[in-house]
């Protein structure tokens, strides 16, 4: 094994390369002039990297210089790439931070911020470390093939949002060519098509069970029992429940109005209150705390997201979700009774038709819903050895 430089070596040496260990050499030219070289191998490619010349740069430093170098490497970095930062190319995470913020102004609500932030740190992390302007195809599909299939629409929305950042660091000028991240006439060639995915669905316990299940949650005095209750009864997506505060509820109209930045189509929606659900309510009324109706262990905060599912894993129901029961409502308003499909989808908050339709569509069919949510409340207080079923209005 041949011995390490010295620092005698260095100066004295003739013409020729001289290796210090670790892939470090000292070049020497005919001239005399010396120089640092750092040899490497990148995606298959040998790559040299200098490290400055040796009349300037002494040989500790120089392998300080290598050791940094390496350690890029080992990080999925090319050093070449990363030494251009020192211009001033901030990194992808850096970018996205800058997009995210500039774009907020114009998210629904803070959710969707959060989204933004929680889908690139979690999924696009490999990439924030990297210089916005080296970011490659590879560097994009080794991001999006290990969830392409198995979180479909997630891995879409993390390649649209992939796109937007490298497209905004182009607009700066941070970025030259082609956007990596690009789906039509690029990515299609690489990745199935999204619409071919599976896409997940919630697990839904079967309709014909919600009663007796609404029985047995009954027996619980959490007031997180009470909050899946009200989330049944009114079909609602969790966050809506889970953020309701006293303003939205009007015991007198029997009303609950969603504002539009909690709803997940940017839409304020009204929602009837079966008699049950006021009930429920009244209830909560009497403990009431502060602005939310379901306070959380923190002071004006509501309560976790997790606390529903965790009354379902209490009660040992492995086979639904709280989102789920949304699908338990919508298949027994299609199985078992006569409203109208438009009517159903409105209570479910869904947006239909065209935006032509949309736009001649000025009522929100609340009394109607309110007959229908009366029935589902109905049905839920069905015992599974009883007969009943709810018939509901017949279509025209």
């Amino acid at each position: 094994m041949a011995s390490k430089l010295t620092a005698r070596k260095v100066d004295t040496a003739k013409p020729g390369k001289y290796s210090d260990g670790g892939n470090l050499y000292l070049i020497v030219s005919e001239t005399g002039a010396r120089k640092w070289v750092l040899r490497f191998t990148w995606r298959g490619r040998a790559k040299e990297m200098g490290l400055g010349s040796a009349a300037s740069v002494p040989l500790a430093d120089a392998r300080e210089k290598a050791a940094s170098a390496r350690r890029k490497i080992a990080g999925g970095l090319n050093p070449i790439e990363e030494r251009k930062r020192d211009g001033g190319v901030p990194t992808f995470g850096e970018m996205a931070d800058d997009v995210r913020e500039a774009l907020s102004a114009g998210f629904r609500n803070e959710k969707h911020k959060a989204q933004w932030k929680s889908t690139l740190g979690t999924y696009a992390a490999p990439l924030r470390a990297k210089p916005v302007d080296t970011i490659n195809t590879d560097d994009v599909l080794a991001v999006l093939k290990p969830i392409w299939t198995a979180k479909a629409e997630t891995a879409s929305r993390v390649r649209g949002r992939i796109e937007k950042v490298l497209d905004a660091a182009k607009a700066k000028g941070l970025r030259d060519g082609e956007n990596p991240a690009r789906w039509r006439g690029h990515l299609d060639h690489l990745l199935p098509r999204p619409s071919k995915l599976a896409r997940g669905h919630h697990a839904a316990m079967p309709y014909e069970e919600v009663a007796t299940f609404i029985a047995d949650l009954r027996q619980r005095e959490a007031k997180a029992a009470l909050a899946l209750e009200f989330c049944i009864l009114t079909a609602a997506r969790s966050g809506e429940v889970l953020g309701m505060q006293w303003s939205e509820i009007n015991f007198d109209t029997k009303t609950w109005t969603v504002p539009a930045d909690r709803m997940k189509a940017g839409r304020e929606h009204r929602v009837p209150l079966s008699s049950r659900a006021i009930a429920i309510l009244r209830q909560i009324e009497k403990l009431k705390t502060g602005e939310f109706v379901l306070p959380g262990l923190v002071r004006n905060k509501p309560m976790s997201n997790m606390a529903m599912e965790m009354v379902l894993r209490r009660m040992k129901v492995e086979d639904a979700t709280v989102h789920g029961f949304r699908s338990s409502f919508r298949d027994w308003a299609g199985n078992v009774t006569g409203f109208a499909r438009e009517v159903v989808e409105t209570a479910l908050a869904h947006v239909i038709g065209d935006k032509a339709e949309q736009a001649y569509r000025r009522s929100d069919a609340l009394e109607k819903r309110r007959k229908l949510m009366e029935a589902w409340a109905a049905y839920c207080e069905r015992r599974a050895a009883t007969n009943v079923v709810s018939i509901g209005e017949r279509r025209g």
